[in-house]
C-alpha cells in the first residue's frame, strides 16, 4: 500500500465559507487516501500565507524527503492553494 504525506495550506476566512478550510481540506483528502488505498504517513500543516512560497513546514517535508527518500510515495495537497499567485488573494 502506498504511503501519503498531507500538505494542507492555511485558509483566509472567505475561503473558509466556500470550504477550503484546513480541517476541510484533510477531510477530503483523508477520504480521497481511503478510497484508493493509500496509507497517510503524517498532515502537514502550513500557517503562512500562499501568497509567497516562504514555507517553513514545506522546507521541512524536503529535507525530511532527501534524508529518508523511501519513507513515503506521495505527497498530496490542494494545488489551488500550493501554487496561486499573489494577484489571486
Amino acid at each position: 500500500m502506498p504511503a501519503a504525506d498531507l500538505y494542507i495550506g492555511v485558509s483566509t476566512d472567505e475561503q473558509t465559507d466556500k470550504g477550503y478550510s484546513q480541517r476541510n481540506q484533510e477531510e477530503v483528502l483523508q477520504r480521497y487516501c481511503a478510497y484508493h488505498q493509500i496509507q497517510v504517513r503524517k498532515a502537514i500543516f502550513e500557517d503562512h500565507s500562499a501568497k509567497t512560497f516562504h514555507r517553513p513546514q514545506w522546507a521541512k517535508l524536503l529535507v525530511d524527503l532527501k534524508k529518508r527518500p523511501n519513507i513515503t510515495d506521495l505527497v498530496l495537497s490542494r494545488i489551488r492553494w500550493l501554487c496561486r499567485d499573489a494577484g489571486d488573494g
